[in-house]
């Protein structure tokens, strides 16, 4: 059985639609992952091969301001989750993110380059890490800047702002790919399929920065929004962000056969998506 801890997020969703076989998913208030009692019990009730950690405190900023409970989420409860897999013999599968780099590099980051998370969320993506690590057997899945059809998302707030506003102002500095979940998911069907362990990166392939992002998404949609070129500094977040986080996914190519389709194609079956109302 493969089990899916966060099935009702927007990954989550998607791991559930594409992951073949016996499949199982959990969330909230099922199981809570900063509690062992409540990981061992479901656990070892359920015995699964595989358990694949969807379930994340994602609000970068958010996590500024709740240290701890960033690191209860991200960190500590994979932690727990590890234990328990090494008493079943299970695979843990762990969702993690570009920013546990500093984006200083120039160049897409490698699986085995150095990391040096920036803010609190990518300290506790980091330690989160280390802690899947510790399971009989891991993979750990890098990836960035994602947008699903369950979930809040960049692509949601364009959109919703371009109801409000004829101009806006989205940072340039920041470089990465846009990863459509639905891609993720395949990537991660892809890894499982060949026994894949260890760390991966996976995201659609391209890059941009969030300005061009948004304006291929007005574009896309055939909306007529004058989208400025702001910097990081100057949107002042509580939490810094990585200016050039890009992942190098060539590994998860070789190692599978699978290679992630470009962002602006992802983009569109997305959109294409949400106006046929389709889940």
């Amino acid at each position: 059985m493969i089990l899916v801890i966060g099935a009702n997020g927007m990954l989550g969703h998607d791991l559930m639609a594409t992951l073949e076989g016996d499949v199982r998913g959990l969330d909230l208030p099922e199981i809570d992952i900063t509690s062992f009692e409540s990981v061992r019990r479901v656990l070892l009730t359920l015995k699964p091969e595989v358990i694949i950690n969807a379930a994340a405190y994602t609000d970068v900023d958010g996590c500024e301001a709740n240290v701890e409970t960033a690191m209860a989420v991200n960190g500590e409860g994979v932690g727990l989750l590890s234990l328990a897999a090494r008493e079943i013999g299970a695979k843990l599968v762990q969702i993690s993110t570009d920013y546990v780099f500093n984006g200083g590099k120039g160049t897409p980051y490698l699986e085995d380059d150095c990391q040096e998370p920036l803010s609190i969320y990518g300290e506790s993506k980091l330690a989160g890490e280390l802690n899947a690590a510790m399971a009989p057997e891991y993979l750990i899945i890098r990836t960035q800047w994602l947008y699903g059809i369950h979930g809040k998302n960049f692509v949601e707030t364009m959109l919703r702002l371009a109801k409000e506003k004829s101009e806006l102002a989205v940072v340039d500095d920041q470089i990465g790919s846009p990863t459509f979940t639905k891609d993720l998911a395949l990537a991660v069907k892809a890894l499982l399929i060949n026994g894949c362990s260890g760390i991966y990166h996976a995201a659609n392939s391209g890059y941009c920065s969030w300005n061009e992002f948004a304006k291929v998404i007005f574009a896309e949609e055939g909306l007529q929004i004058k989208v400025n070129s702001m910097t990081t500094k100057e949107l002042n977040r509580p939490a810094n962000r990585p200016l050039y986080s890009t992942l190098d996914c060539s590994k998860l190519a070789a190692d599978t056969g699978f290679t992630p389709r470009h962002w602006r194609e992802a983009l569109k079956e997305y959109l294409q998506i949400r106006k046929n109302g389709r889940n």
